[in-house]
């Protein structure tokens, strides 16, 4: 007599058809077992989901188990237990393999990384065919279409069943066209214009740069963060009881086009009548005032009283109170239309840092990182060294991210730890490069370096740079920490030929090899000292069109120079960002004394200054000024010269076009060097929020002065205009149209100026 037990792969009838098999079942005892319908899972995974083994009982309850364990598996599309003379026969129906994934008219996105989010679902080639997967792969392709913008995107899933119980799934994808922002509308605004809150927006309707910042695309993150911009702009202008009551977002039936309707209640315009703190203060509370940027009379800002609250917290936090609390509580007056606030402060209990942790480093080495430190173990927590921390690693370049967590220790209630978490980015690169300039003309670069040699944090590169001008080829080394207290040392050798036929300068030529070491002393955490010994070999040659006094240097002391050079110089930098700063400076003083065939000095000094004006404005000033003579009775040789003119100095004039010049219009160059320069950046119109794009107003001023001439203020050259600097993926690009205020009938005159390109 032969028993069969079939489950479905229906789950809701599972139960139901078991119970129906086990009426009709005897328990007997097993002599073997035999499984039948195998094609790729091994008979071994079988028997270990089997609940009998040969020699034991089969019972209904171990039957109805056993069904369930296997088709717990997802291995199986059937299972069915038979017995044959007390043999126990488990046939299955395995569900097909997937052989392979396969996509068609996919241009937005790479293959392979919509393969790797499908595996994270489960999809991927090898793994056992689910529906369910498929149709949660096909919603995750969707999604990334509509994250695109591509809202009209059509996405048809083909299954094909293959030989050897498998299928292959396709992916037929219509991008269709991406669809554009063609309005955005605020309703219920009276106090400020439109446009003027429009401004704050990261979305906007297409404009001439929103091909390349993809603003003018939809996005509910975005859209999240201008609604938050939105309440940051009414609330710092006292419109304490501002909200959004309502945002719409409708899609044309082509989906092609979208608007956005926000409606807004402005609410009224709140003063501040008074600020008091409360609780703990443990500092003097003369102390602590000093950090209340709402005064009584003021109109209410929600960003100075987050900056109030964040640095009486902050405060607390450089003597060791790592979770201060300071909570700012309204009291409001709504018929003076008046809000007073408590800052009640709470600076919880004092705490040492037991442990800095550092996680995250795969290749640079954990005292890479330590040396930055400036908190120590073991002593109180003080959150300003640890923000310098955090600031010094993020200069050292070497990683794309640096976060920083502090944590209590568990069971101590006088203990944190700091964990510094760290995300690495490529240090080293074989660059091939390209570029423009109104000077150089056509400039071929390319170079190897390797910012973090082993891990080390130490710096190899070489280079070689071919333009009309210069061709330099370059080794250069840099060990930023030679000694444990930061002192650097470099080496550099390097080979640099100059043609100045190009320039407006007079016509020569040099090929210099050279070489040398420097030195970094770090005098604290702004300041440092260098220092540098160099030596080069100089071959000169001069045409029959040279300058009369450059043929008279060659006459008399040849032109063949052997010499060596000390350098020393001062910084100081402030600047709260090295690629685009905002606020504070750059101070630079440097010498350079020659001796052996040549013998001279030179010293210069340059001031940056930059501060914030509003949201929107920065203010740069720049000073250079630079001194230069020969020594031994020789005279200052002339191709250490100084020139002035073009970009870095005084844009609308031809570079290194003022100064000195000779009978034939040759400029000679000089012996003092005064540039000035001030600018007003501020962000491109419809690109407000990438900092990548910035725009200026400047005006220029500066001139190039021979031995012997008086320095005049009346003699400087001045032009004022706009300039452009683009970060963009191929390379900064600098731009400028000026024009020259004071310009004489013997200067060059050169108002659009730039330089474009570095890599590819």
């Amino acid at each position: 007599m032969t028993h069969r037990f079939n489950a479905s792969v229906v789950s809701g009838l599972l139960g139901v058809f078991l119970s129906f098999g086990a009426s009709a079942f005897d328990p007997f005892v097993v002599k073997d077992i035999r499984v039948e319908g195998l094609q790729r899972t091994e008979p071994g995974t079988i028997f270990s989901y089997l609940p009998v083994k040969v020699g034991e009982t089969m019972t209904d309850e171990k039957a109805q188990q056993a069904i369930r364990s296997l088709f717990a598996t997802g291995f199986f599309r059937d299972v069915r237990l038979e017995v044959d003379k007390d043999v126990l026969v488990v046939l299955v129906e395995e569900r097909p393999a997937i052989a392979q994934i396969d996509f068609s008219g996919i241009k937005e996105f790479e293959p392979d990384n919509l393969r790797r989010s499908f595996r994270e679902l489960g999809l991927s080639e090898s793994r056992i065919f689910d529906r369910a997967l498929l149709d949660q792969a096909e919603q995750e392709l969707k999604r990334q279409y509509l994250a695109k913008g591509l809202y009209g995107v059509d996405v048809q899933t083909t299954v094909t069943p293959l030989e050897r119980n498998r299928v292959g799934i396709n992916f037929a994808v219509k991008e269709g066209e991406v669809a554009k922002i063609r309005g955005i509308n605020i309703v219920g605004a009276s106090s400020f214009s439109e446009k003027d809150l429009l401004d704050e927006f990261v979305l906007r309707t297409p404009g001439w740069i929103t091909w390349y910042t993809k603003h003018d695309q939809y996005s509910r993150q975005k859209l999240a963060g201008d609604l938050e911009s939105l309440r940051s702009f009414y609330q710092n202008r006292g419109f304490l009881d501002f909200s959004v009551d309502s945002t719409q977002v409708s899609i044309t039936p082509d989906k092609r086009d979208i608007y956005i309707t926000i409606n807004i209640s402005e609410g009224e315009k709140y003063t501040v009548s008074d600020v008091k703190l409360a609780g703990q203060l443990l500092l003097p509370e003369e102390e602590l005032s000093k950090l209340v940027k709402l005064k009584p009379g003021d109109v209410f800002a929600r960003d100075k009283l987050t900056q109030t609250t964040k640095a009486i917290a902050d405060r607390l936090g450089n003597d060791g109170y790592a979770f201060a609390n300071a909570n700012a509580v309204p009291q409001i007056d709504k018929d003076k239309r008046e809000v007073a606030f408590t800052i009640f402060v709470d600076p919880g209990r004092r705490v040492y840092v037991r442990r800095i942790n550092i996680a995250g480093n795969t290749k640079t080495r954990d005292e890479v990182v330590r040396r930055e430190m400036r908190q120590l173990e073991g002593g109180y927590y003080d959150a300003s060294k640890i923000q310098l921390s955090k600031q010094r690693v993020d200069r050292t370049t070497y990683f794309k991210d640096v976060n920083v967590e502090t944590v209590p220790v568990s069971g101590l209630t006088d203990q944190v730890d700091v964990n510094f978490t760290v995300e690495e980015k490529p240090t080293g690169a074989l660059l091939l490069g390209a570029g423009f300039s109104t000077v150089e003309k056509v400039i071929l670069s390319g170079s190897i370096s390797q910012g973090n040699v082993f891990g080390s944090g130490k710096f190899l590169s070489t280079q070689v740079q071919s333009g009309k001008i210069n061709r330099v080829y370059s080794v250069s080394y840099t060990d930023p920490y030679y000694t444990v207290d930061g002192v650097s040392r470099g080496f550099d050798v390097y080979k640099r030929d100059t043609n100045a036929s190009g320039l407006t300068i007079g016509p020569y030529k040099t090929k210099t090899i050279g070489g040398g070491v420097r030195w970094g002393f770090p005098l604290a955490e702004r300041d440092s000292l260098s220092f540098g010994l160099n030596a080069e070999h100089v071959n000169l040659e001069t045409f029959a069109t040279s300058p009369t006094s450059y043929v008279s240097f060659v006459n008399a002391f040849g032109n063949t120079y052997t010499y060596a050079s000390g350098t020393a110089g001062w910084a100081r930098d402030s600047r709260d960002s090295l690629i685009l700063p905002r606020e504070g400076s750059l101070q630079k003083l440097s010498a350079e004394v020659g001796v052996g065939n040549l013998q001279y000095y030179r010293v210069g000094y340059q001031h940056q200054y930059f501060r914030p004006l509003g949201r929107t404005f920065t203010l740069f000033l720049n000073g250079d000024v630079g001194f230069a003579e020969g020594l031994g009775n020789r005279p200052l040789p002339f191709f250490k010269n100084y020139y002035a003119g073009g970009p870095g100095t005084v844009r609308g004039y031809n570079y290194s076009a003022l100064g000195p010049q000779d009978t034939l219009g040759n400029v000679l160059g000089g012996t003092r060097r005064l540039v000035g320069q001030a600018e007003l950046l501020f962000p491109v119109p419809g690109a407000a929020q990438d900092k990548s794009l910035r725009l200026a107003v400047f005006l220029d001023g500066g001139q190039v002065f021979g031995a012997g001439e008086k320095i005049a203020f009346g003699d400087l050259r001045y032009a004022t205009g706009l300039a452009l600097s683009w970060n963009s993926p191929f390379g900064p690009l600098r731009l400028s149209i000026a024009q020259p205020l004071n310009a004489t009938a013997t200067d060059r005159i050169q108002r659009l100026q730039f330089t474009f390109g570095t890599g590819f």
